[in-house]
């Protein structure tokens, strides 16, 4: 059962490193065709629209009713749960201008993180970590979001998100949230994003410690199974979060109208938490490499110690064995045969044979 279950958990990490797009083959650049896990939950529409002393939150029932907040003095964040109906998302583009080759990557959700210019709006891809306790594994859920001039637009794939803290900021108008523009709420959104690697990182750290603590004390195979789960676990992590940082550097360097010179400066920040993230997953991609030399030399070790047990046993029975061949041997003329006290003898010599040389043993410290 546990090796099933090892099974299970390889192809379910394969097939978040390893996607299927040949369903795109032979289309015309910017025909959407959804590409991810396969949904069948209705999209979900929730607008915020604010400025810094009114607030408005609800859920729109229809994407028609999104066009409107295109043109609107206020900041509008208009965030759609599920990208699989192509619908509602192929309206949204067209009443803000999106770009087919836009919705084309909104609904492929492989994509690694980018960012790209359009003049009108920044279109930003992003990978956002999940994590699972149960099976000790991380998945990541691509968010696309669109900079407008008073808008941000953002796309996930499915409910569920690190921006409810956001949200709070928003209702509470605590800080400077509501009293920036739009630039201030996708930086603010993407910082969400950057920093939720770090809980995640946090647990890994703790799984990766006690797999340790395994290797030392009680290595088995199903340690060395869970090392290459992990091992794998960073190749994801790493995939997701090296782009990160030519996002980010991008944005800083195109000098795009649309961000301000003091989201500017956020933007640096959000960038260091980034290399951080880097170095820290590179640092345990370097630990697990360790872990996996320090199970092999563990397993050796043991290895040995059973090996150096069962010689010196061998050892001890050589010339044991060797005094009982002689004796077994069945020639009629051999005078110990007769004495009365050469049995009790031979068990005595034997014995002094085998002290002597656990006593040799002991001082050569191969005990």
């Amino acid at each position: 059962m546990a090796a099933k279950k090892r099974r299970q958990q390889q192809k379910i990490v394969m097939r978040k490193l390893l996607h299927k797009t040949s369903q795109k083959a032979g289309k015309s650049p910017g025909t959407m065709v959804h590409i991810g896990k396969e949904r069948v939950e209705p999209v979900t529409i929730n607008l915020i629209d604010y400025t810094s002393d009114h607030l408005e939150e609800r859920e729109l029932t229809s994407a028609d009713q999104c066009q409107p907040f295109r043109q609107s003095p206020t900041i509008s964040w208009i965030n759609l749960d599920g990208v699989h109906q192509l619908d509602s998302l192929e309206r949204i583009g067209t009443d803000f201008g999106l770009h087919p080759l836009v919705l084309e990557d909104i609904v492929n959700t492989t994509h690694r993180p980018k960012s790209e210019d359009f003049e009108d709006y920044l279109f930003l891809v992003l990978k956002m970590p999940r994590f699972d306790s149960e099976t000790v594994s991380v998945t990541t859920e691509q968010v696309s979001l669109i900079l407008g001039h008073g808008y941000v637009l953002s796309f996930q794939e499915q409910k569920g998100d690190v921006f409810d803290g956001v949200r709070q900021r928003l209702r509470n108008n605590k800080g400077r949230l509501r009293k920036m523009g739009a630039d201030y709420l996708a930086y603010v959104l993407l910082d969400s994003v950057v920093d939720s690697y770090y809980s995640i990182l946090e647990n890994l750290g703790e799984e990766i410690e006690k797999l340790e603590e395994d290797i030392i004390n009680r290595p088995s195979q199903d340690t060395q199974s869970r090392i290459h789960h992990f091992k794998r676990e960073m190749i994801l992590l790493r995939k997701a979060v090296w782009p990160l940082r030519e996002l980010i550097s991008s944005l800083q360097r195109e000098e795009s109208p649309l961000i301000t010179d003091t989201t500017d400066i956020f933007l640096r920040d959000v960038y260091d938490h980034t290399i951080q993230i880097i170095d820290t997953v590179e640092t345990f991609r370097d630990i697990l490499s360790g872990l996996l030399d320090l199970y092999m030399t563990s397993i050796s070790n043991r290895m040995n110690e059973v090996m150096k047990v069962l010689t010196i046993i061998a050892t001890v029975f050589i010339p044991l064995t060797f005094v009982a061949g002689i004796y077994g041997m069945n020639f009629e003329y051999m005078p110990e045969l007769h004495w009365r006290w050469s049995y009790p003898l031979l068990w005595l010599v034997m014995l002094l044979i085998a002290r002597i040389m656990f006593i040799f043993f002991k001082r050569k410290q191969w005990l």
